[in-house]
């Protein structure tokens, strides 16, 4: 694969040196707009150092793919808008011929049980997960979080049943916070670019009418009014971030870490974070129930084997104690010293079980899959059906003209980025595919 073929270009080192910021890129070749937005990185006077992974491309505000270092600030926009997207792996009991020969019916059980796409479960998801979150955070928890809770999404997210070199079978899962880490993200983000455009007016002035419009109600029940105002509050956010139009902010908007702001999205970060993570289990509870139903085992999902069980984030901010610093990774998967990870390739080359090397160059990180060659619209115009059937023979997948824009010919050849990242990880496993899922609705182009 020529990547110039598909507009990535040589990378110009005397552009980005003249950020005087310290950098590193593992990719050979990069698009256009990645490069132009990593100079934008490097130039914000707050960040100390930037690395792009081998995947990286045009991502927003900062390229997929991309790891920075910044001092006293956090960048919502760094992280992006699935907050603790990322990807568990699971080794099951079962064997790669049993999995095959039932192979069509573990693929349909799985669409009727998960979720994909825009689906929801019916009803609320119990949950119970230890950390503190804003009240905004809450509203979208019990308004669209419960509901998501469970489910996989659309786009690259998938669900793979696969096998390794012992021929073991694996569940793998990438997806993230759904739409309650999207509503956070999103909120942060506007309230950062409301900072210095200040739209707070509006959403003081519906909250002045409603106090105007209940003062009996605040009379006769304090507590009942109060209660009244927070939800009414929390609502009248949501829909003025639903009036929003981020795509169109272009400049990059810093939290100053020590203000309640950056604080509270840290701490909203940290939930969904959590409520990712919590969202892969699930279904991989849900799968591997699938497995035992239809072929007749007994065995425990043991999710505290961390051998067996490997979860894996790759779009967060975090404190680095050592740097004394924020370390943001949006599209690249954390690779400290010792530290095992799951890196995607595409729906017919399946994923790696990697192990960190802790390389300070790129920040501990290494990338989070092989990267887009081709914008979904493009996909859909180059590939023919023809070509994405024959290049997914031999596997139950959801192989049709709504998911060519997932097809492996979208991606970068994710062998040659394993290749670029040698000094970054090594490949423990690589779980060869049998089964992938994906949402293959109309509704999501």
């Amino acid at each position: 694969m020529d990547l110039k073929d598909f507009g990535f270009r040589d990378i110009n080192h005397a552009l980005l040196e003249k950020t005087n910021t310290p950098y590193k890129i593992y990719a050979e070749l990069l698009d256009e707009g990645a490069e132009k937005q990593f100079f934008d990185v490097l130039n914000e006077p707050y960040v100390t150092y930037g690395a792009l992974m081998p995947d990286a491309h045009k991502g927003y505000t900062m390229p997929i793919g991309g790891v920075c270092a910044t001092k006293d600030m956090v960048v919502p926009q760094f992280v992006g808008f699935d907050i603790g997207c990322g990807m568990c792996a699971y080794k099951t009991d079962y064997t790669k011929e049993q999995i095959e020969a039932n192979a069509e019916t573990i693929y349909k059980k799985i669409v009727e049980k998960i979720p994909l796409g825009f689906k929801t479960h019916k009803n609320h998801q119990s949950l119970k997960i230890e950390l503190p979150k804003t009240d905004f955070a809450e509203h979208v928890l019990q308004t669209t979080g419960l509901k998501q809770l469970g489910t996989l999404g659309g786009g690259n997210h998938f669900i793979e049943v696969g096998y390794g070199a012992d021929e073991k079978g694996w569940i793998v899962i990438h997806s993230g916070s759904r739409g309650f880490g999207h509503k956070i993200a999103s909120y942060y983000m506007q309230e950062a670019y409301n900072r210095k455009n200040p739209s707070e007016e509006k959403l003081e002035a519906l909250v002045e009418d409603f106090k105007q419009r209940n003062v009996k109600f605040k009379e006769h029940n304090p507590e009942g009014f109060e209660k009244a105002l927070k939800k009414f509050t929390e609502k009248q956010k949501v829909n003025i971030l639903k009036k929003s139009k981020l795509d169109n902010i272009k400049e990059i908007l810093p939290l100053d870490i020590h203000s309640k702001l950056g604080q509270d999205y840290i701490k909203d970060q940290n939930f969904a974070l959590a409520f990712a993570l919590e969202n892969r289990k699930r279904m991989i509870s849900d799968i591997h129930d699938i497995m035992n139903e239809v072929m007749g085992g007994d065995f425990n999902f043991q999710v505290e084997d961390e051998v067996r069980f490997i979860n894996r984030n790759h779009n967060h901010a975090e404190y680095d104690e050592v740097r004394q610093e924020w370390i943001h990774r949006k599209g690249a998967t954390h690779a400290e010293k010792g530290m095992r990870g799951v890196i995607p390739g595409n729906m017919r080359d399946g994923s790696f079980v990697v192990i960190g090397k802790g390389n300070s160059d790129s920040l501990a990180s290494s990338s989070h899959g092989a990267g887009r060659v081709m914008s979904r619209v493009k996909a859909k115009k180059n590939v023919s059906m023809e070509q994405f059937e024959n290049a997914m023979e031999g596997i139950q997948g959801t192989v049709d003209e709504n998911t060519l824009d997932e097809s492996p010919f979208a991606y970068k050849d994710i062998f040659e980025v394993m290749r670029l990242q040698d000094d970054l990880l090594e490949v423990e496993e690589h779980i060869k595919v049998l089964i992938n899922v994906k949402d293959n609705a109309k509704s999501r182009f």
